[in-house]
């Protein structure tokens, strides 16, 4: 494992700690797509149906369930626990537009054709636009409180550290994965807009407010 990769998943891992702090803190769902989580739960239980078969190391194994039971436990608090704080109103993005594309292209683009394969493909896929319902969100209401904001620029920020870690890989290791760099780089550039206004107004202290 290289620093890239190390510091991506820590990344990860502080977005969801962030997400969760944030929700049960407040006892609040509010500004939090349900359905893009809902999209990340569906990404890790699709990507991980190796975790009782495949043994990779303790590390693995342990970001593995970390990532499931995050995420479900996260779906568990909206649609569940605070429920009656969800803002279903603005949660409007078809989540169907994006399920459709990513089996199809999981369909065509895999590296065998088997059920896990298949399923790890649609999970990358999808992963890579799981976030759109969630900015979609941000830009209905037209702005996003601060620790949401700090979820999304550490959930971008963990994607944008995997892309230095395929490149390090490339160029220490002859490794390149197609399917996870293409997913990648769309992810990332999915991202590109929310990082300027969360470096120009968040991190001056500012409230993130999109402009009308």
């Amino acid at each position: 494992m290289n620093i890239f990769r190390l510091i991506g998943d820590l990344s990860h891992v502080l977005a969801i700690f962030l997400l969760l702090a944030k929700i049960w803190k407040t006892r609040s769902a509010a500004g939090i797509s349900g359905k893009s989580q809902v999209l990340f739960a569906l990404v890790f239980l699709t990507r991980y149906l190796d975790l009782f078969t495949q043994f990779v190391s303790l590390y693995n194994t342990v970001m593995k369930v970390l990532f499931i039971a995050s995420s479900c436990a996260t779906v568990f608090l909206i649609y569940r626990k605070f429920r009656p704080t969800y803002d279903g109103n603005h949660d409007t993005f078809r989540i169907e537009f994006l399920l459709a594309p990513s089996l199809i292209l999981a369909l065509i683009f895999h590296y065998s054709f088997t059920v896990l394969e298949v399923l790890w493909s649609f999970s990358i896929f999808l992963e890579a636009v799981a976030i759109l319902p969630q900015l979609f969100m941000v830009s209905k209401t037209g702005e996003a409180e601060n620790i949401t904001s700090h979820y999304l620029f550490a959930l971008g920020s963990y994607r944008g550290l995997y892309l230095l870690n395929w490149i390090y890989r490339y160029y220490t290791e002859g490794h390149v994965d197609y399917i996870a760099v293409a997913a990648g780089v769309i992810q990332t550039v999915l991202y590109c807009d929310f990082f300027y206004l969360y470096v120009t107004k968040v991190l001056n202290g500012k409230k993130l407010v999109l402009l009308p």
